[in-house]
């Protein structure tokens, strides 16, 4: 299949990011980081700089919503992930546009841990997602075109990402899956026919972006969820990194990937 990479690549974490590391001595400041809440759900939204939040000006961004793993909540990208160091650096370079990055604590419903695990992949958060779209869209100065609209997730992040995008297929032309927890779905009507919607939904993405480790327990279910997306003449992009289900590589993974949108 023409258009899929396989890429092999050791990864070395004594620096910032393969292909992510600043131009200069002195990086440019890129963005602020603001809290929000929107339709409930708490978030951090990275603003390009000079941007006020909670107002509209007449440019309309590109947006990413980026969502965290399982046991995480909406600090993690910014914190372990290092979100505003990867897009200084990248737009320092040239590299990527700028932006509105929402984050949001894409796991509702979750006072102790057990129960954490058995919300996280219900139908809750894809349920909610097109309100959480909406409202986002009526707050800050994001664009509403699907064309100019992505979405990313790492581990359970990276479920939400497959299955939001599936519902609202159409709506977002670029998709990233890190690590994603591409699991075996029990009887639950919100997940019923997801590979059909899974094909609807492809014919309108420019990129759909798969990276994993060698080493990551869930290497194997993504790459059964390879072969049926080969199997169906659906077009990916594939990235395998060394290493396993760390930070090291999500923060790798999304400098890749944002430096396609």
């Amino acid at each position: 299949m023409k258009h899929i990479l396989y890429i092999a690549a050791a990864f070395l974490t004594a620096g910032l990011l393969n292909g992510c590391k600043p131009q200069h001595d002195t990086p440019v400041h890129a963005g602020t980081v603001v809290r929000d809440t929107i339709n409930g759900t708490p978030c951090c939204v990275y603003l390009p700089d000079k941007v006020p939040s909670n107002q509209v000006p007449g440019t309309q961004y590109p947006v990413l919503y980026l969502q965290h793993g399982m046991y995480g909540n909406e600090d993690d990208w910014t914190t372990q992930g290092r979100l505003v160091e990867i897009m200084d650096s990248l737009l320092q370079a040239g590299e990527v546009k700028e932006m509105v990055v929402i984050m949001p604590d894409n796991c509702p419903s979750r006072p102790t841990s057990d129960e954490e695990k058995a919300n996280a992949m219900t139908g809750e958060w894809e349920k909610q997602f097109p309100l959480f779209m909406a409202e986002a869209e009526a707050r800050y100065p994001i664009s509403h075109e699907p064309s100019r609209r992505a979405i990313a997730g790492l581990s359970m992040g990276g479920f939400h990402t497959m299955h939001v995008t599936h519902h609202l297929h159409g709506q977002f032309a670029y998709v990233g899956l890190f690590s994603a927890a591409i699991l075996p779905l029990d009887s639950n009507p919100i997940y019923d026919h997801w590979e059909e919607e899974v094909k609807e939904q492809m014919k309108t993405t420019e990129l759909y972006w798969i990276g994993i480790g060698r080493d990551d327990f869930l290497y194997g279910l993504n790459a059964e969820y390879r072969r049926w997306l080969e199997s169906n003449h659906l077009e990916y992009t594939y990235y395998e990194s060394s290493g396993g289900h760390t930070w090291d590589n999500w923060q790798d993974y999304l400098c890749r990937f944002l430096k396609k949108l």
